[in-house]
Parts: C-alpha cells; structure tokens; sequence
C-alpha cells in the first residue's frame, strides 16, 4: 500500500524495524488501560448498592465470562491482525455489511464512552479540590486533550506512557486494597442475598460497563511485532491483573465498608481514608487521573485505527484512511474523535447528559460490539473445542444484557441504520463499488 503524498517512482526506503512495534509490555499496558477503566473508582459502590454483599457474584460471574471473551478475541487478532478489530473478524465472517454495522457501533460510541470515562476522573478531582460542577468540566476536559494529543505522537509514545501509568495505578489499588483487608468483617456479608437472586442481575448489568473494552484492545492486534507470541501473553497478563483488582477490590469494599459501601459515590476515597485519613481525597484523585486517562488513551488509539481500517475498506469515507497503516498516525480519524468528544462534552458540561445515561449508552453499543465479535468467533473458530463451546456460553450472557438494555438499544440501531444508508449512497454514487471489496488478505 502507497501512503498518499509519496511519489510512485520512489519507492519508500525499507524500515530500519518492524513498524509492528508493541511487545508484551506496552500491549499489556494498554489491554489493561482499556479493561481496567474507571469502573474501579464507582462501581463497586452502585453494585453493592444494587445486591449488597452479593454483588461480589456478580463480579466473579463476569470476571468469569471475560475469560472466554478475551481468550476469543486472543485467537482472532492472532489469526486476524488488523485495526479494524471486531468489525475485521465480523467481515470474515459474514461479509463487509455487517462488518460496516459493527465498526459504525464502536467508532460511534467511543467519543460518549471517553467523555464518560474523563468525567469520572473529573468529579474526583473536582471533589478533592472543592470545585464545583466547572471544575469537573475542566478536568475532563484537560484528561480528553492530553489523551489526544499523546495518539497525534503516535502509538510508541502512548504505549510507554500507559505502561508507566498502568503500573503506577496497580500498586496503588494493591496498596488500598491491601490497607482495608485487615478492617474486612464477616458481619458485613450478612444477609448475603437481601434483594435475591434478581438484584444479582442488576448489579451485573451495571457492572457490564466495568468489563467492556475487550473488543476495543482488539483493534491494536495489528500493532504487535508477533501477534501469534505477543496476543496469548498479553491477554493472559491482562486477565490476571484485572481478576486480581475486580474482586479484591469488590471483597475488600464490601468487608470493610459494610453498609456505607452502597451509600458512597467515591469507594476508593472511602477506603484510602481507613489508611491514609485526610490525604486520602487527593490519592484517590491522582489514582481516578491515572485511571480515567489510561482509559482514554486505550479507547482512542484503538477507535482511531479502526476509523481509518472502515475508511480503507469503503465503509467511511475515504479521506479518513490516511494514517492507518501500522506505525503511521491516523490524525484525521483522531480529529473526527475529537470533534465527537467535544459535542458529547458540551452535552455533559451543560447538563443535558448525566454520567450515568452516557455509561448506560456506551455499555449497550460496547456489548452489542462483544456479541458481534463472540458470533463472529463461533463461525471462524474450530468448533465443538472447548473454546467454541465458552464462546456460546458468553454470547447468550451478552445477548442477556443487551436485551435487559431497554430503549437504549435504539443507539446501535440508529447506527446500524447510518452505517447501512452510508454503504447504500456508495455504492449510487460509484457503480460497481462494494463497500468492503478490499482482500481479506489487505495489508494494514
């Protein structure tokens, strides 16, 4: 593929290395980032809100439907390198329609699911500071550009930067969790069940938001010098760190908070309290930073490559492929996302759109996405092995939630039905084309 600019008669000196240049520690930074959201600085709290003590089943059953979800999206971008992530595997299994489909949810919903992602980070912030709704604003703000502007670097610069910041969040999530433990009572998990088995749903349903990002770390599958090495490992490494902080942290907030964990909007403040005291607003500010920016940062490198992948396939309009091979810079994806953050942001900023409306809204495309990938994975995948079977398994899970999702489900279909007219008006404009005509053997 000939990068636009570069003249035909001169042909492009070959790489000193690899352009593919993400080994197991930046893919597990950023894998990590993208899972391990801010989920960790709220959820917890509306879980144990929803189920009581009980809420920490709900995490385990999806600590244990991610295993088969990340093991599955392991196998296809070892299979599959590409930035078109889950909408690349879609294509090979059911063509470029659906793959459009699945692209149009993710690319679509990362702009509300980063503002989302940054205004948690805000909130805390703004609470350690004592600023007010303003204050919030600005942070996330402030989280949302710097995320930006380290992807205009390109992604070695981000992958370092979020292996520093991911590291540094782990130890001190490790450390908070490690504080509490002592203070954990048997008192506090008792009644175990007050709402039954129905209020162990709801806290899943919640807790969704917590485990969505699988599919958005597999857009940078393209980006590993050995994708067939570097996946499993980082997959692996990812699982363990994020099994460990989930339900430590879900354990340790529920036995040592007790009651008072479903009352609070800041458990991690609550819990850096029992061992920091007063400084325990500001750590657990600079942590909700840590978090919500390494989020970001996941999310956006990983929808900027997959705008241009869309583009390069015939699925967005074309002038949005440039940058998308591995190593460049896909900068004007990244302009389209910033201008989608930027609308979503003056929605929040001016109250029209609550936090917990843009969490609900992001889970539901997200999941829609995970199912997309998991079916997607039973077509592609050996079948009747066992991680076919877990696979099945997973997919009815999601389907679950999403059906539980409401009128929210009308956010995939509006964008299913744009991706849709957009591949239509192509191909009137340019008979004979075919969105998604490209190989499946395309470079990337």
């Amino acid at each position: 593929m000939t990068a636009q600019g570069t003249k035909p008669s001169a042909p492009p000196r070959p790489p000193l290395t690899s352009p593919r240049r993400l080994g197991t520690g930046g893919g597990t930074a950023l894998y990590a980032g993208a899972v391990l959201g801010p989920g960790v600085l709220a959820l917890p709290a509306l879980a144990a809100a929803a189920a009581g003590p009980a809420s920490v089943l709900a995490w385990t059953a999806l600590l244990v439907t991610s295993v088969p979800v990340a093991a599955c999206f392991a196998a296809l971008g070892a299979r599959f390198p590409d930035g078109g992530g889950v909408a690349t595997y879609v294509h090979r299994a059911v063509g470029p329609r659906a793959a459009a489909v699945v692209g149009w949810w993710f690319y679509g919903t990362v702009p509300v699911g980063v503002v989302a992602a940054a205004w948690i980070g805000g909130q805390y912030a703004a609470a350690a500071a004592g600023w007010s709704h303003t204050g919030t604003a600005a942070v996330a703000a402030l989280v949302l550009a710097v995320a930006l502007a380290a992807n205009c670097r390109g992604l070695r610069l981000s992958s370092r930067v979020q292996l520093l910041l991911v590291g540094l969040l782990t130890a001190l999530l490790l450390a908070a969790a490690s504080a509490a433990a002592p203070q954990v009572r048997a008192a506090h998990f008792t009644p175990f069940m007050p709402g039954g088995w129905g209020s162990v749903g709801s806290a899943a349903g919640v807790l969704f938001f917590a485990f969505a990002g699988w599919e958005a770390a597999s857009h940078l599958s393209a980006e590993f010098a050995d994708p067939r090495r570097d996946l499993p490992r980082v997959t692996a490494l990812t699982l363990a760190v994020v099994s460990v902080l989930y339900l430590g942290l879900a354990i340790v907030t529920v036995g040592a908070l007790g009651p008072a964990a479903a009352a609070t909007d800041t458990p991690l403040t609550a819990l850096l309290t029992r061992s920091v005291g007063g400084a325990a607003r500001a750590v657990a500010a600079v942590a909700a930073l840590f978090l919500t920016f390494g989020a970001v940062n996941s999310y956006v490198a990983g929808a900027a490559r997959l705008g241009a992948a869309l583009a390069r396939d015939g699925a967005a309009p074309r002038w949005l492929a440039r940058g998308g091979a591995p190593g460049e810079v896909p900068r004007r994806s990244l302009a389209v996302l910033a201008a989608g953050c930027v609308a979503v942001g003056a929605l929040a900023a001016g109250g029209a759109a609550g936090l917990d409306g843009l969490m609900r809204a992001t889970s539901t495309c997200l999941a829609a996405v995970t199912l997309a990938g998991l079916l997607a994975a039973l077509m592609l995948l050996p079948r009747r092995t066992p991680l076919w079977w877990s696979a099945v398994g997973s997919a009815a899970i999601t389907a679950t939630v999403l059906v539980l999702s409401g009128v929210l489900l009308l956010i995939p279909l509006a964008l299913a039905a744009a991706a849709l007219c957009f591949q239509t008006f192509r191909r009137a404009r340019v008979p004979g084309s075919a969105a998604g005509a490209d190989s499946e053997e395309n470079p990337v």
